[in-house]
């Protein structure tokens, strides 16, 4: 049957699948990406790797190491443990990048290791990036990289894929920054959340290399998991300039040559999306009606049209042009253009404003200046900074104060991550902060007047699947019976689920958590649950903060799985990596509704009828009918029966 890129590219990386498997949204595989990007975070991997027994690194080539989030802190401290990150990667044979050399994300692509139909992925969650060179980039979490290093492999569910059709092309002026902020504005109602993008359309080719890691960078704040753009003649041109710098620095070996690509040109059907695939959603988006806009303030979600947001007369106080979303050589080529407009002197940035510069990477720095581009920011005003997050991501020189406003070319605009809550900041391209920060108000540099955006969405039916019997394997159940325990919230948090008074206290043990569990979703929890019970959530079960607790105390409380009709990507993550079962079911979710209606009007938890779950028809029999689940895969049954993803890599290590 026909496959999107996103299934063929897990396909190539899975391991262990059955014969005759093909891969699909849902299945939880288990999978050897061909490498695991961490930043300063290796300090915190690097004793979760210890504590699992492992004593050395099975690929030494599949790890990479970039420090660069807290690169202006020079303390003895950050640099102590910069130098242990260091020796650490020298005694395991790991590539490790220093503070300066730049953003880990840029170096992924400079140096090469990112390739198309490749998997790789991040312990960060801009790891999207790697999908603008036609790879399969995916965040994962410090445990998972701990699992990689020492195994080679980790575990990771499929998500739905959604098709983003672009058509048309760009108004000149209008970059790849006003088409994410415009696909998160105008997409704003958890269209891709969760999902994997995959951008088609004959738009795509209009967009240049630069323009695509932007895109796929903040496909992040979008909600999806995966943003995926086509291998064509554009990356294709990308890499064989990639290639030939590789062979004028004099590299010994480098990750890929000019030959390498027009192999993987040659192959690019075997990654490619197949004519006919299914996606559970498609949506398209004419860039010809794309125009400047900036998010917020302080949220990604809300976008105004430059036009409009002008005749508010919005003071800045400073300015970013920085991160791995805009801070690349088209970036700074962008921004210095509108500070040096036509044949003039260089314009000032306004008196009234900071405005800081820092290059994705020490290359894109250096390239900047041989074309002239970073001096005339630096004449401009700016204020050089590092390679690397920093102010981004509220650390070192230039936060937000209390009271500020701010406009960056950054990826997030969250309250309080650049600094004070009490600080107002605002998302825009490069031209758009160059443009303000010379104002001292949010401007834009071009007038297109009042163009309306274009796109629509489109809700795809899944085909009907064909009824199959599930292998299971030794040490899981064939079957789970137990008393639904029903409860009706869309987007029941982990806060609800595990409170904030509990979630940091050190002293509480596992046995205990369980007399805490969803007291502030329901004080009657606690009464009403009974040991052995199912628990049947809503849509977004377990959205909110990353807490394992969450998880943990269910299983403490003697609450045998969870089924929901969705669930949070982190929420499940945790629950898997700690031996705990939850399943998806949106029409077991809502029959119960319909027949608990009443009591769902004045009950938060309602005891429910009796539920089989029988794994080997993936189905669920309740009051005489069946609702039917995804099959849960060999990995999926591996990580409950082992008890979760430290116990299995210990396992597997003894072995």
């Amino acid at each position: 049957m026909s496959q999107t890129s996103v299934e063929k590219i897990a396909q190539l990386h899975a391991v262990n699948l059955d014969a005759g498997v093909e891969v699909r949204a849902g299945m939880i595989l288990t999978i050897r990406p061909k490498h695991i990007m961490t930043h300063d975070n290796t300090g915190a991997v690097i004793p979760k790797f210890q504590s699992i027994g492992a004593t050395r690194i099975v690929d030494s080539g599949q790890p990479v190491f970039g420090m660069d989030h807290d690169v202006q802190n020079t303390t003895a401290e950050n640099l102590g443990k910069y130098a242990k990150i260091q020796k650490f990667a020298r005694e395991h044979g790991v590539d490790y990048y220093p503070p300066g050399r730049g953003i880990a994300h840029q170096v992924m692509i400079e140096e090469g290791y990112v390739t198309p139909g490749s998997l790789v992925v991040g312990s960060d969650s801009h790891s999207n990036l790697y999908g603008a060179g036609a790879a399969l980039g995916t965040p994962v979490v410090r445990t998972d990289a701990a699992a990689i290093w020492a195994t080679g492999q980790t575990w990771w569910q499929v998500p739905e894929q959604v098709k983003v059709n672009l058509t048309g092309k760009l108004p000149a002026g209008v970059s790849g920054k006003d088409v994410i902020i415009t696909l998160c504005g105008y997409f704003a109602n958890d269209e891709v959340l969760n999902c994997a993008v995959e951008f088609h359309g004959a738009g795509v080719a209009g967009l240049s290399a630069d323009e695509r890691m932007t895109i796929s960078n903040m496909t992040t704040e979008w909600g999806a998991l995966v943003g995926m753009f086509p291998f064509d003649e554009v990356w294709r041109d990308y890499m064989f300039a990639r290639a030939e710098h590789f062979a004028a620095r004099g590299d010994a070996a480098p990750r890929y040559t000019r030959e390498d690509v027009e192999a993987l040109w040659n192959n690019r059907d075997s990654f490619a999306s197949d004519a006919g695939a299914f996606y559970a959603k498609e949506l398209t988006l004419d860039l010809s009606s794309v125009s400047p806009h900036v998010s917020g303030p302080n949220t990604v979600k809300t976008m105004t049209r430059l036009d409009d947001i002008e005749r508010e007369n919005v003071r800045i106080d400073r300015a970013y042009l920085m991160s791995c979303v805009n801070a690349r050589l088209s970036d700074l080529a962008e921004a210095a253009s509108v500070f040096r407009s036509g044949s003039g002197p260089v314009r000032r940035v306004a008196d009234h404003v900071h405005f800081y510069l820092a290059a994705a990477s020490s290359e894109v720095e250096e390239e900047a200046k041989r074309l002239g581009y970073w001096g005339d920011l630096l004449e401009a005003g700016a204020e050089r900074l590092p390679p690397g997050c920093g102010a981004c991501i509220g650390l070192g020189k230039g936060t937000l104060e209390a009271g500020e406003v701010g406009i960056s070319a950054t990826n997030r605009n969250f309250q309080g991550r650049m600094g004070s809550r009490d600080a107002l900041c605002y998302l825009a391209s490069p031209a758009v902060v160059a443009e303000s920060a010379i104002q001292g108000r949010i401007a834009s540099p071009i007038k297109l007047g009042a163009m309306r955006t274009k796109g629509d969405v489109q809700v795809n039916s899944a085909p009907a699947s064909e009824a199959t019997t599930t292998r299971v394997i030794d040490g899981f159940p064939k079957r789970i019976v137990g008393r639904a325990l029903f409860l009706p919230e869309d987007n029941l948090n982990t806060d609800g689920m595990y409170g904030k008074d509990v979630t940091y206290r050190d002293d509480i043990t596992f046995e205990q958590q369980g007399q805490y569990a969803m007291l502030n979703y329901d004080p009657e929890f606690q009464r009403i649950a009974e040991r052995g019970d199912i628990i049947v959530g809503a849509r977004n079960f377990g959205t909110g903060s990353s807490r394992e607790q969450a998880a943990t105390a269910l299983v403490s409380r003697g609450i045998q799985l969870v089924i929901a009709a969705t669930s949070g990507q982190t929420y499940k993550r945790n629950a898997y990596n700690n031996g705990f079962l939850v399943i998806e079911c949106p029409a077991l979710t809502d029959y119960l509704a319909g027949v608990l209606n009443a009591e769902a009007a004045t009950c938060r938890t309602i005891p429910g009828p009796e539920l089989e779950v029988d794994f080997e028809r993936s189905n669920i029999a309740c009051d005489g009918r069946t609702f039917a689940f995804a099959p849960l895969s060999p990995t999926a049954q591996e990580l409950v029966a082992a008890g979760g993803s430290e116990a299995l890599v210990k396992k597997l290590l003894e072995a």
